[in-house]
């Protein structure tokens, strides 16, 4: 019996990987920002409409560094979802400030705008929000709060690479936004990320943390890492970039497909994608068990489909904040209610999408949804 997991990486054409990696064998440069690399990042200028660009070995780092290059007080609470990959939280921990969780929205799983400032407290140096599955966050009204309380705005956009609002590359709003590029993404380098930033300085100083530190032939100005892309991992950006529209439409039309298998289904509720203003990439396929009315709760689904051998995944749970690591070490997270954020880590599963699915498979684990047996 053939196995649906949930994700599975984009390849592309062997043949063209291997030109790429000719060209690491012809400089035998394999790392320290190699020409493969420049390439890329040239590339990544030019689909992003944007110049100052870093790329990294992996999105974790590129999100630390990303935290660390903002130069903001030491210790200070950054605002954040507890809805989302433990790496978020993760990041700003190993980075020295504190994580206060926001709840989220049901409409589309980003943190609630409208929730922020209760938060905001003199410690507050910073809002980290999330485009979770793709969505983007309401980066006005968020930036209007910042721009009232002089906050930092950071954007995980691991999951949004592709993704346009009124027009523009999502990935242009905050002070930085930062990419994930691993194998499970839509876009990958096999490992690796990418960040985006407003600000010189700031573009500048990531390139020295990413690099030991290093300022100059015998100078150390920052405490660094590193966290350098290589030339493997921008050779596979370099060969996929091409085929991003490509993988972009698949996954498209794969949803649509999904949504109307599932539309007649009571109980299994559908996330929104085709807003005016947003250009999606389609990255997953959240749905909502709603126990009640489908008969079965999120769990029991997936046990079901894992019967047929299907792999869906509880995507995002537990929370970050409920995480053992967290609940046990450390005291510093808000009074407020989460109560949506709990609603959905309870009750969300994400299902199967990537380049290469078949039709076929989409209508067999909605079958096996509409049989529930």
């Amino acid at each position: 019996m053939e196995k649906i997991y949930v994700t599975k990486p984009y390849l592309p054409a062997q043949e063209k990987y291997e030109k790429f990696l000719s060209e690491i064998w012809e400089t035998q440069i394999l790392t320290n920002n190699g020409p493969l690399s420049q390439r890329f990042v040239t590339k990544l200028n030019q689909l992003i409409d944007h110049d100052k660009i870093n790329v990294f070995c992996n999105g974790h780092q590129a999100l630390e560094i990303a935290l660390k290059s903002l130069e903001m007080k030491n210790g200070g609470e950054i605002i954040t979802t507890p809805f989302t990959f433990v790496s978020t939280t993760h990041a700003i921990v190993n980075a020295g400030f504190k994580p206060v969780f926001c709840d989220i929205k049901m409409s589309d799983y980003t943190i609630d705008e409208e929730k922020i400032e209760d938060l905001i407290t003199k410690d507050t140096v910073a809002i980290l929000a999330v485009h979770v599955y793709g969505f983007p966050c309401n980066v006005d009204k968020i930036q209007q709060i910042a721009d009232k309380y002089h906050l930092k705005v950071i954007y995980d956009a691991a999951h949004a690479f592709g993704v346009r609002y009124h027009g523009k590359s999502i990935l242009s709003y905050g002070d930085v936004s930062i990419v994930s590029f691993h194998a499970t993404k839509l876009f990958h380098t096999i490992e690796g990320g990418m960040s985006v930033s407003k600000d010189s300085d700031v573009f500048e100083r990531q390139q020295k943390i990413q690099n030991f530190g290093i300022t100059d032939y015998d100078s150390v100005d920052y405490i660094g890492t590193n966290a350098k892309m290589n030339e493997f991992e921008a050779a596979m950006g370099l060969a996929t970039i091409d085929d991003l529209d490509m993988i972009i439409n698949t996954r498209k039309n794969l949803i649509e497909l999904y949504k109307e298998e599932l539309s007649s289904i009571e109980g299994i509720i559908t996330s929104e994608y085709d807003k005016d203003y947003v250009q999606s990439n389609y990255a997953y396929f959240p749905v909502f068990i709603d126990s009640t009315s489908y008969g079965l709760n999120r769990d029991q689904v997936k046990e079901l489909l894992e019967s047929h051998f299907i792999y869906p995944r509880k995507y995002f749970y537990p929370l970050t904040s409920d995480m053992n690591c967290y609940q046990k070490k450390y005291s510093y997270f808000s009074d407020y209610s989460l109560d949506s954020a709990h609603y959905a880590s309870d009750n969300i599963l994400t299902l199967p999408i990537y380049y290469g699915l078949e039709e076929e498979n989409v209508k067999k684990i909605c079958k096996v949804l509409r049989s529930k047996r």
